[in-house]
């Protein structure tokens, strides 16, 4: 697939759009991540991303232009799967608990998807100041589980009970269903904290496209069918 992009790209002179994510690092990264930590991921589809991001890199050489902007878990209103509604609620119910992932005093990196959104829009708008290959970090909301335990608890506008996640019971059944391998393979980025520095990005844009925590998680809850959504005071 990146193969084909990069042709089209290369015929029509257009820069390659490509969101990336915090796969590509593992332990000698976190947990403060920049642009250029050390890419040595000890995932499978972390040394995907790697590969992807190095022929991008190489193709940049040969005047095909690229630009990555990076982020942690992404979360929105509109999403097939996250590990905000897969996860720590359950998308298109009521929420009565929540799930953690992992220990509650860990930060997690976590995107907006609006937001992240348009940290591209504008850095594609100053597409004649970038490299041939760029590299951003979105920084977004950088939360221990407690702290969105507390937001998910203000936004609900109730207490709610707090779980431990089937790690165990998903390793059990995971020969079988691909999606819970997946998702088992990145237990370590909630065990682990990964904070992601967007010094590079603020440089260029001056501030990061940033929405507010509660109404990020209302908004998305909302568009998730996780809470009814909210009436307006016209109305």
């Amino acid at each position: 697939m990146l193969e084909s992009v990069i042709a089209a790209a290369r015929a029509t002179g257009a820069r390659i759009a490509l969101p990336g994510n915090v796969y590509n690092y593992g332990p000698d990264a976190w947990p403060l991540l920049t642009e250029t930590s050390p890419q040595n991921p000890r995932t499978r589809k972390g040394a995907i991303r790697v590969r992807m991001e190095a022929r991008l890199a190489e193709v940049a050489r040969e005047g095909v232009r690229s630009l990555v902007v990076r982020a942690g878990d992404f979360f929105g209103p509109v999403s097939e799967t996250s590990w905000l509604t897969e996860g720590w609620v359950k998308k298109g119910k009521p929420i009565r608990s929540l799930t953690l992932p992992g220990p509650a005093g860990i930060a997690h990196a976590w995107a907006y998807l609006p937001d992240f959104a348009e940290s591209f829009v504008r850095l594609i708008e100053r597409d004649a100041d970038l490299p041939a290959f760029a590299s951003f970090n979105h920084r977004g909301h950088t939360l221990t589980g407690n702290e969105m335990a507390a937001a998910l608890e203000r936004v609900a506008g109730r207490k709610l009970a707090r779980h431990g996640f089937p790690w165990l019971a998903l390793a059990a059944a995971s020969p079988f269903v691909e999606m819970l391998r997946e998702m088992l393979e990145m237990r370590y980025l909630w065990e682990n904290e990964v904070v992601m520095d967007n010094a590079r990005l603020t440089g260029v844009l001056g501030a990061e496209p940033h929405t507010p925590l509660d109404q990020a998680l209302r908004t998305t809850l909302e568009g998730q069918g996780c809470l009814e959504p909210a009436r307006s005071k016209a109305a």
